[in-house]
């Protein structure tokens, strides 16, 4: 779907999400996060950058995992610490994870997926064409409500520092793995809320598409076919 038909159904309250590609699974046990090796941060510093040409490979299960641990999973198990910092621990950010096969809210303690609609909506996670067959499509939702202790005024300046730096930690794990992925803003916040069924409190902040590179599938097809001849 082009940008131009996204942003018409927009206006007349039509951009609206799509039957799930497979069967949708209740609940995604993943497995345990690999911790250990990766490239060294400055590496990856120097790697990190905005992509926008994906191809539609699904991400193996175990990357997935490794992924969403890097983003905001727990890396202080005694104090339940995250690995990106939230004000006054009020942990208001919850990870969406778009999949073909439906939308899944990330659980960090359980480290698991579980499945909120059996539906696709990739297609409503932004404007841009490539949003619509990348293989994730994260979305950053703040839950305003465990923000008592922060100033209400100051609260949405918050909830968008803590998805900065949960976005930051998918560019660097991208940038160590040979993966693409582009941070964005330019949606439809309202149509999107309304295909996630978010509550009044609930906030949508910042989308983020991963995937495999296009080039890298290319060259992959290209060599397996070289090996067969």
């Amino acid at each position: 779907m082009n940008i131009l038909t996204k942003m018409a159904l927009g206006l007349i309250g039509h951009l609206q999400a799509r039957p799930a590609l497979d069967e949708s699974l209740k609940k995604l046990d993943l497995p345990a996060p690999r911790k250990e090796g990766g490239l060294p941060l400055m590496q990856a510093l120097q790697r990190r950058e905005s992509k926008r040409e994906f191809a539609p490979a699904a991400l193996p299960l175990q990357l997935l995992s490794d992924l969403l641990w890097a983003a905001f999973g727990v890396n202080r198990v005694d104090a339940e610490g995250r690995t990106a910092p939230t004000a006054m621990n009020a942990q208001e950010i919850d990870l969406y994870a778009a999949l073909p096969e439906g939308l899944y809210l990330y659980e960090p303690k359980r480290h698991q997926l579980l499945l909120v609609l059996a539906s696709d909506i990739r297609s409503v996670t932004g404007y841009q064409d490539f949003v619509d067959h990348a293989a994730l499509d994260l979305v950053f939702v703040a839950d305003h409500r465990r923000m008592s202790l922060v100033p209400a005024s100051q609260r949405v300046a918050y909830a968008y520092a803590a998805a900065g730096a949960i976005a930051q930690n998918v560019y660097l794990f991208c940038a160590s793995t040979g993966l693409s992925t582009v941070m964005r803003a330019w949606f439809d916040r309202e149509s999107l809320s309304q295909a996630m069924k978010l509550d009044q409190g609930e906030q949508v902040l910042l989308t983020q598409t991963i995937g495999y590179p296009l080039d890298s599938v290319s060259r992959r097809a290209d060599s397996l076919i070289a090996s067969a001849q």
